[in-house]
């Protein structure tokens, strides 16, 4: 028998007893704020592990999935979150930093060590914020749930960026937010050695089964993605010429 060498027993567990307690406090904040509605609750596992993969459209996604999700998920976060005391609370709360621009090993460990352990993995297989449409995905989810053989739960959410707002634009008070959650979509755990090629092939179902739910969750809401995004702003220049410069250094 080939023995798996992706070893996470000596790999911390994120801690989980602030976000438990901060999460009754969040949706209290929230609802007062938006008017939240959640679908299809029931089709994240009750118990033992779990991805839950969403489209990535506005600044409040993250906060609205660890407040509304029906169980505390540790969702990985771009690691430039993580400074000062903004990143101290992330990782207080159990959220997992990630380098979105080259292979992060640490961050894999931190997932595989959740999902092993019974928890809840959050992921945005898009990457970045955009118009959450899901055409071009990432193996990061498919690659968690090949090693761990943990179900992946598509979630779209709506509502989080207006049509024509920036990825950084708050809703204003009273918008509307769906969240909609749909049936899982199970893989056997993949022995070592995993190719290329498998998790390419588990990608590719991945995103097909995320399209077919977004079609589902626009016809059970009544809603629709906002759109492109707007005109690049200096902003989105000096953070492309950021990533330009790291994959030049690596």
């Amino acid at each position: 028998m080939t023995t798996d060498p992706l070893r996470t027993d000596e790999v911390p567990l994120p801690p989980v007893r602030l976000l438990r307690a901060l999460r009754p406090v969040a949706r209290a904040y929230f609802r007062r704020r938006y008017d939240v509605r959640v679908h299809g609750e029931q089709h994240v596992p009750r118990s033992g592990r779990a991805i839950i993969a969403s489209n990535h459209i506005g600044l409040l996604d993250g906060p609205l999935l660890g407040a509304f999700a029906p169980r505390p998920v540790h969702a990985l976060t771009k690691k430039e979150m993580f400074e000062g005391r903004t990143g101290r609370f992330l990782l207080a709360v159990g959220q997992v930093p990630l380098s979105r621009y080259d292979v992060d090993p640490e961050a894999v460990k931190r997932c595989v060590r959740v999902l092993r352990a019974g928890g809840v993995v959050g992921i945005y297989p898009e990457g970045t914020r955009g118009d959450g449409e899901m055409r071009h995905v990432h193996t990061g989810a498919a690659y968690l749930a090949l090693v761990t053989g943990a179900p992946v739960v598509p979630l779209v959410m709506f509502g989080t960026r207006h049509p024509g707002g920036h990825t950084d634009s708050i809703p204003d008070k009273g918008a509307r937010f769906d969240f909609v959650y749909g049936e899982p979509v199970y893989w056997e755990a993949h022995p070592w050695p995993r190719t290329q090629a498998d998790v390419r092939r588990t990608t590719a179902e991945l995103r097909n089964r995320f399209v077919e739910h977004l079609v589902e969750a626009k016809a059970v809401t009544g809603r629709d993605l906002p759109g492109p995004l707007p005109m690049i702003t200096e902003h989105d220049v000096r953070d492309a010429r950021g990533v330009s410069r790291r994959n030049e250094e690596a």
